[in-house]
């Protein structure tokens, strides 16, 4: 007899914009079918390549079923199976010993984006930890710096609906790949472009998107700032600003023309690269055609120089009074509608004060003394995976290394990080357990039902959360709570305080599976009352908050300092390479790497160099190539290709060390040093250099 199939509503749970809503077929226990919702306005029924096939991750013989504690050297990967009650017992023992001698300090929770989860990820970063004392992470690692910045300009993180795109004439996608990284924005792209609207890209390297654009321009890396000034320069001297709307909306327009004034287009083109005709061109068409949109993401801020560049980004469709106009303004992120009611999320006010904050970008050099009073002692990693992901990988792992360092990782594979565990705990992934998700490139709130019960023995991050509370001896009720009383608190008080969510009950989200936000009349085009919720209420243009971080008020264009005294080869030949690490097609960070099909896809990790510079060095497409800095080194593949610019070369993140030639990856290389504002990473400001490998 045929067993009755159930259809199941749920969310993508990973770091992309487009949050898609999924329908699990199951049948008995097992998922037999996996597909994108239909009916949902953004994901459009279709899913992208790389979590289309995501029952062959839900399956994969690799997965972690059973806790495991390490039986041999740290890296050796060798383990024993031991019970859930045993491994937790041990960790609490452990903590309480480290707690004991050092101070909760001394503790540190690792975690970022390997889900986006209400639950699985954001009350599971706070609830604990808050109650133990533990140190605190700062998670700076992808878009701190462009957050900061477009909060600071703009008073929050709002957005259009990715369907506005359609209104739109002119649309400038600044260091962005969505064709790759938000690919459901392409269908709205390229219907724009068929109703007329002209596509500009601008980024080093002729990527998926640059392809089907009308127009690429490529700045040298780290100089968007130098050309954004530059764009301004020429608007402001051509009288094409929107003075009426300056006046009435914006603080510091005066000020921001006298300091685009220095950015004249010849200067511009000798510190950019582009030609001084395309900066003109460019800024002529964005000051006279409307709707004009600009679309950057957060590559173009991983530069010691991010946050001014992004403050520059966030001026440019003020002085054309393009904010507020369907089809115009700013497209970064969506994520400002909703910000979690942080007592009901955190419950700090009920726990002891934070005693520091570690920034994750520094992980290798808090492991191994930069952080010493006390020192950083336990390690709890879960939705990361930082030896992969994070910079100055080298560091990272001689710190797991040390011999009095006690790692716990909680993981669905045996990661690169995993590795150096001391005890490892096997996780759920998202169809085995319930969550709330809003996303950060559309306006749905989405509900995720668990689908299946979990293979083997593995649990949750909240369930691993509250046995680790009742094994410390917490009582406080809101650290026990079940996944649908946790997730509705935080719900229910978020919605009490913001009229976006007015009608979106836990309830209503469960039944229905995606909710769109409530949008009062007149306010679905963000700023369109004019009115930017800024100290001022106006776009602050000059941003007095700014020099509290030590910056300058104004935009303004620095030079990297890795990149001081360095001039990127123009013509090819020996030196130094800026590298670029962006993201893969197929993976999501290190998500999904390990997975055989979409490492057959994807390739062996490689890295591009254009032509002119692999004739100059002796490299051959195809050839194996050592790339080096004083942080490391690792071998990778190489791409000859005109897609990258003489000078920099571009080696896709990602891949796992443990699954690349020689056991490393391109974080072998990465800098750990952090950008201008808010303790951005600085991935991109990256000097290497290569040669070919014998």
């Amino acid at each position: 007899m045929t067993t009755d199939i159930r259809l199941v509503r749920g969310a993508c749970p990973h770091d992309c914009p487009d949050t898609c809503a999924t329908i699990t077929e199951v049948q008995g226990n097992r998922a037999i079918r996996f597909y994108a919702d239909p009916l949902h306005p953004v994901t459009g029924g279709w899913l992208c390549a790389k979590v289309r096939p995501y029952l062959d991750r839900v399956y994969a013989p690799d997965r972690l079923l059973y806790p495991l504690r390490r039986a041999g050297a740290k890296g050796s990967d060798r383990w024993e199976r031991v019970a859930w009650e045993e491994a937790i017992g041990e960790i609490a023992a452990r903590w309480q010993e480290i707690m004991a001698r050092y101070g909760a300090a001394a503790i540190l929770p690792y975690s970022y984006s390997g889900t986006l989860g209400l639950l699985q990820l954001g009350i599971c970063n706070a609830r604990l930890w808050n109650r133990m004392g533990a140190s605190g992470l700062q998670r700076s690692i992808c878009g701190a710096a462009a957050e900061a910045a477009v909060e600071a300009t703009l008073g929050a993180r709002w957005a259009p609906d990715p369907a506005d795109v359609l209104h739109s004439k002119l649309v400038i996608i600044w260091g962005h790949n969505p064709a790759s990284t938000g690919p459901h924005f392409m269908p709205f792209l390229r219907q724009a472009q068929k109703n007329g609207a002209y596509v500009v890209v601008i980024d080093p390297r002729r990527t998926l998107t640059a392809r089907s654009a009308d127009e690429h321009i490529r700045p040298r890396p780290a100089t968007d700032g130098a050309l954004a000034l530059g764009l301004m320069h020429v608007i402001f001297g051509e009288g094409l600003h929107d003075e009426a709307w300056l006046e009435r909306h914006s603080v510091g327009w005066r000020a921001l023309r006298e300091r685009a004034a220095a950015f004249p287009p010849e200067r511009v083109a000798a510190l950019t690269g582009v030609p001084h005709e395309t900066i003109v061109a460019l800024a002529r068409r964005y000051a006279t055609i409307r709707p004009a949109l600009v679309k950057p993401a957060d590559g173009v801020q991983r530069h010691g120089n991010g946050g001014q560049t992004f403050r520059a980004l966030c001026c440019l469709p003020a002085i054309v009074g393009q904010y507020g106009v369907r089809g115009g303004g700013l497209m970064y992120s969506t994520s400002g509608y909703v910000k979690w009611d942080a007592a009901a999320l955190s419950h700090t006010t009920q726990c002891p004060p934070t005693p520091r904050v570690v920034n994750m970008n520094r992980l290798g050099a808090a492991l191994t003394g930069e952080i010493a009073d006390p020192p950083i002692m336990a390690l709890y990693v879960f939705a990361a995976n930082p030896v992969t992901s994070a910079p100055n990988a080298g560091l990272i792992i001689q710190g797991l290394q040390r011999n009095d360092l006690f790692t716990v990782v909680h993981e669905q594979f045996m990661t690169d990080t995993a590795r150096y565990a001391d005890i490892v705990l096997p996780a759920t992934m998202q169809l085995e357990h319930v969550d709330l998700h809003k996303a950060y490139g559309h306006r749905y709130l989405q509900y995720n039902h668990a689908a299946v019960p979990p293979p083997g023995e593995c649990k949750s991050n909240w369930d691993v959360m509250r046995l680790l509370a009742g094994a410390l001896g917490y009582t406080d009720p809101w650290l026990h709570e079940d996944a649908e009383t946790a997730i509705r608190g935080v719900l229910d008080a978020t919605r009490a305080g913001n009229s976006y969510l007015n009608g979106i009950t836990l309830e209503r989200l469960q039944a229905e599976g995606t909710v769109p936000l409530h949008f009062l009349p007149g306010r679905e085009v963000p700023f369109a009352d004019g009115h930017f919720p800024t100290p001022s209420g106006k776009v602050e243009l000059f941003c007095e908050a700014m020099r509290a971080h030590g910056l300058d008020p104004l935009p303004d264009y620095l030079q990297p300092a890795e990149f001081h005294g360095h001039a990127a080869q123009r013509d090819g030949g020996a030196g130094s390479f800026i590298l670029i690490s962006g993201a893969s097609h197929h993976y999501v960070s290190s998500s999904f790497a390990n997975q055989p099909g979409l490492r057959a896809k994807e390739g062996v990790p490689f890295v591009e160099i254009n032509g002119t510079d692999a004739l100059a060095l002796g490299i051959a497409h195809g050839d194996e190539v050592h790339i080096e800095n004083a942080r490391g080194w690792c071998r990778l593949r190489a791409h000859v290709t005109d897609d990258v610019p003489p000078g920099v070369v571009v080696a896709p993140k990602g891949p796992w060390a443990s699954l690349s030639p020689g056991g490393r990856n391109i974080n072998r290389v990465t800098p750990d040093a952090l950008a201008d504002l808010a303790g951005q990473s600085t991935f991109h400001s990256n000097l290497v250099q290569i040669r070919r490998a014998p």
